[in-house]
Parts: C-alpha cells; sequence; structure tokens
C-alpha cells in the first residue's frame, strides 16, 4: 500500500505542475493583453501565445516584443520567463520561504517528485540552492551583457537589456527586446557570444549536475579527494549529461560549420573564425534556448533537419532546458548496444543503470515522437501547400522541444496552428509523460498486481 500510495502522491504531483503552469499561462495572457502592457491593441490569442510561449520558455512570438510591449509589458514578460524557467514547485517553495512559512512534509513530498530526488532530506535546502544560483549566474550574465549594451543603448537601457536577456539567456527562453532579427546584429561579437552560450549551457544542463560538481570541488580543495578523481566520483547522472552535452556541442558545430559553409544566407560571407564562433552558437541555442545569430529560414534543408535531431534531444532534465533530454536519449543507446552484444543489464560507467529508467526513457520518446508527428501533420493540414513541409517540421519541432528558433513561419500561420504550437509549448514544458499518466489516472492496485501468462511473438 505504501508503493502505490508513492504512485498516488506522484499523480497529485503531476497535477500540481500542469495545472500550475496553465494557470500561470493564462494569467499572464490576462496581464500582456491589458492595455497598460501595449503600445497599440493586441488580440487575446496573440497575447496567450507570448503568454504560453514565455512560461513554456520556448521563444515562439507572433508579434515582436520590442515594439508591442511598453515597459510594464517587458516586466511581466520577463515574470513569466522566471517563472517558466525555474518551474512552478520552485517559485512556490520560494514563495513560502520568503514569507517564512514552514514546509510541511506532504509539501516536501511534492518537491521531492517534482525533481525525482532519493529522499526527503535537504530537499528545501537544494531548492534553496537553485534559487541562489540562479540569481547568482543571471547576476553575473547581466553584468556582462551590460558592458556591451549600454555602449549601444545607454546606461539605463543597457542594464534593463543586460537583465532581461541574461535571465531569457539562462532560462532558455530565446525572447529578446532587441527588435525582429534577435541577436543578428551581435553574431560577430565575442562577448554577447560566449557569455549567451554559457548561460544557455549552465541553464540547460541541469541543478543537481551544478551542485554535484561543486561538491566534488570542496572535496579536492579540503584534500578529502585527490584532484584525478573530480570526474570518477560525479554521480551517474552528472556523468552522462557532461559527456552526452559535451559531444552534441562539438558534433553540432563541427556539421553546422561544415554544411553551411558556402552558404551566402547563413555563414557564407563570414570569415573562418567568425563561421566557427557562429555555427557554435547554433549547435547551443539548439538545446532549447532560441536565439539565433543568422537568418534560420537561410538554412539548407539538410542542415535544418540536423538542427530538427539537436532540438529534439534538447538539454539535461533538472534545469531550464527543453526537449527529451540527454539523458533519455543515452540511455535508449546503452540498451541498443547492451541487446546488440547480447548482455542483460543496462550498464555504463560499472554501474547498473535501473530498468524502470529505460522504460520510462522508452514511453517518454514514443509520446513524444507521437504527439509531435500528430502537431505537425495538423498544421501541415491547415497550412496552405505553399509553405514546405520542412519549414513545418522544423517550427513544429522548435515548439515541442521548447526551443523558439523559426524559419519565419510563427508571424504568417493561421489560427489554428497557433493554437497547435500553444498546445505543443505546453506539453514539451510539463512532459509528455506527465500529461500521459494526468489522464491516465491514479494506479489500480488490482491491475498493478496482475500476472498474465507469457507468450512470444515473431520480430523483424
Amino acid at each position: 500500500m505504501k508503493k502505490t500510495g508513492k504512485q498516488n502522491i506522484r499523480w497529485n504531483t503531476m497535477k500540481i505542475l500542469a495545472v500550475g503552469f496553465l494557470s500561470v499561462i493564462f494569467l499572464g495572457a490576462v496581464l500582456l493583453w491589458l492595455p497598460v502592457s501595449n503600445e497599440k491593441s493586441i488580440s487575446f490569442l496573440d497575447a496567450l501565445f507570448t503568454s504560453t510561449s514565455s512560461v513554456c520558455v520556448t521563444g515562439l512570438v507572433t508579434i515582436v516584443p520590442k515594439y508591442q510591449f511598453t515597459i510594464t509589458g517587458k516586466v511581466i514578460l520577463l515574470i513569466l520567463i522566471q517563472i517558466g524557467g525555474l518551474g512552478v514547485i520552485a517559485c512556490i517553495t520560494a514563495f513560502f520561504m520568503l514569507l517564512k512559512r514552514k514546509i510541511t512534509v506532504k509539501e516536501r513530498v511534492v518537491i521531492q517528485e517534482a525533481y525525482n530526488m532519493d529522499s526527503l532530506g535537504g530537499l528545501v535546502g537544494l531548492v534553496r540552492k537553485i534559487l541562489i544560483g540562479t540569481v547568482v549566474v543571471e547576476g553575473i550574465g547581466a553584468v556582462f551583457y551590460a558592458i556591451q549594451f549600454i555602449r549601444d543603448y545607454g546606461v539605463a537601457k543597457g542594464i534593463w537589456y543586460g537583465i532581461f536577456h541574461s535571465i531569457s539567456a539562462f532560462c532558455n527562453a530565446g525572447i529578446d527586446i532587441l527588435g525582429d532579427d534577435s541577436l543578428a546584429r551581435y553574431a560577430t561579437d565575442p562577448l554577447i557570444n560566449i557569455i549567451t552560450m554559457l548561460l544557455i549551457i549552465l541553464g540547460g544542463i541541469g541543478f543537481t549536475v551544478w551542485y554535484d560538481v561543486i561538491d566534488n570541488g570542496k572535496k579536492i580543495w579540503h584534500r578529502e579527494i585527490p584532484g584525478k578523481w573530480w570526474f570518477t566520483r560525479l554521480k551517474l547522472h552528472s556523468k552522462i549529461a557532461i559527456i552526452t552535452t559535451g559531444f552534441l556541442l562539438i558534433a553540432g558545430t563541427v556539421l553546422n560549420f561544415a554544411l553551411e559553409y558556402h552558404n551566402p544566407a547563413t555563414i557564407g560571407h563570414l570569415n573562418t573564425g567568425q563561421k566557427l564562433m557562429v555555427s557554435a552558437f547554433q549547435a547551443v541555442t539548439t538545446r532549447t534556448a532560441g536565439f539565433s545569430t543568422f537568418q534560420q529560414s537561410g538554412m539548407y534543408e539538410e542542415t535544418g533537419f540536423l538542427n530538427i535531431i539537436l532540438m529534439f534531444i534538447g538539454g539535461s532534465p533538472g534545469g531550464t532546458a527543453g526537449g527529451l533530454k540527454t539523458t533519455t536519449f543515452v540511455l535508449l543507446f546503452l540498451a541498443f548496444h547492451t541487446m546488440l552484444r547480447g548482455g542483460h543489464d543496462i550498464e555504463c560507467f560499472r554501474r547498473k543503470v535501473d530498468e524502470k529508467n529505460f522504460h520510462v526513457a522508452f514511453v517518454t520518446i514514443m509520446l513524444a515522437l507521437a504527439i509531435y508527428i500528430t502537431g505537425t501533420t495538423f498544421v501541415a493540414v491547415i497550412e496552405p501547400d505553399t509553405i514546405s513541409f520542412q519549414r513545418i517540421m522544423y517550427e513544429t519541432a522548435s515548439a515541442m522541444a521548447t526551443v523558439g528558433l523559426s524559419q519565419d513561419l510563427t508571424t504568417h500561420l493561421r489560427t489554428g496552428s497557433k493554437i497547435v504550437l500553444m498546445i505543443l509549448m505546453y506539453i514539451g514544458r510539463v512532459g509528455p509523460m506527465t500529461i500521459a499518466l494526468l489522464f491516465a489516472g491514479k494506479v489500480n492496485l488490482k491491475e498493478k498486481m496482475r500476472t498474465l501468462p507469457t507468450e512470444k511473438i515473431m520480430i523483424g
């Protein structure tokens, strides 16, 4: 019964997450729709789309935030991005902490399930670390951004732009208030490129990885363990997240560089060093950030398909990134490797991976693919034949993986397509498994304990 109770608590946690995000989205839409938030009139659909994109830290927009919103609207937009990046559970916990309200055991269980932790110990401390770490990193990012923005826009606006874009980058939102070309004007600016990429990577690799690395660093500093053990003593999750992130960033950079080298519409007109920097930025931003330094519609189709794959993989769990997550894909690759070598257990770094992790990873990918294919089909049916199917695939992948990169299509979509993209962004943010289990309901103990006869079927 205890196990069933835990499963039902997990179901309730998913319900809180799903309803919480939905509530913030609708509240944000109403606030962004108000005249005080706008320089010119805006439809409620566009306000709802912008709110969904902000809370789901996606970055797709049907309007240009710089020209559409007043300073009040932009502040509301920034708050929605911050809530979306940290997550509803962390924000509620932070609110209780500010009020100095005691976190009950039931609430701690919800936090435990939300962050997939093994025990109730140190949960509130973890949330506190996440909040402090977020403020520190975003603050440092804002300072570096301001160095350049103050030169371009003056002191007051430069500081404001620094704060806004630091939070947007760290939360992997990709929403900017610079105009309608994202960061294209800074494509060859090393400072803006480097600080944006670092913020995206730090936000997307996951908070648990942060503190695992920091804890090992402290042990090395205090000489509790040798320096050469800094990586071997990390948790398996951290090792997978770090190695996979590094591999995807290097592979993405090399492939974008090679495929677009001679393309005058993207990086063909730049020198070799600039091409490498822009290619690296593209590899990083496809990890669900949404900023761009060149026109996405100018890419060759093969490059677009590569970026769809990178967007779909996304960042790592426990951070601000979207996508299906690095660990999910690595787990499937490990299972594939185990099957080919005739093994039984899924192994990684001399550790056996829990079989339940594989089941969840497999179901997550199958659900995500089904939702992605369905959403893409709906948009393709709604939109005219003049729009290429590859552009539609790019747009829906960007929405589903909460990336925000667009091949100049979002603003031209019909109402039905915008609704489909909002649904994809929402599912991408709360997670396909969350939605599926929410509709599946609570665990049925009798069905869970049922055992049926085993029979083999032909495969292949």
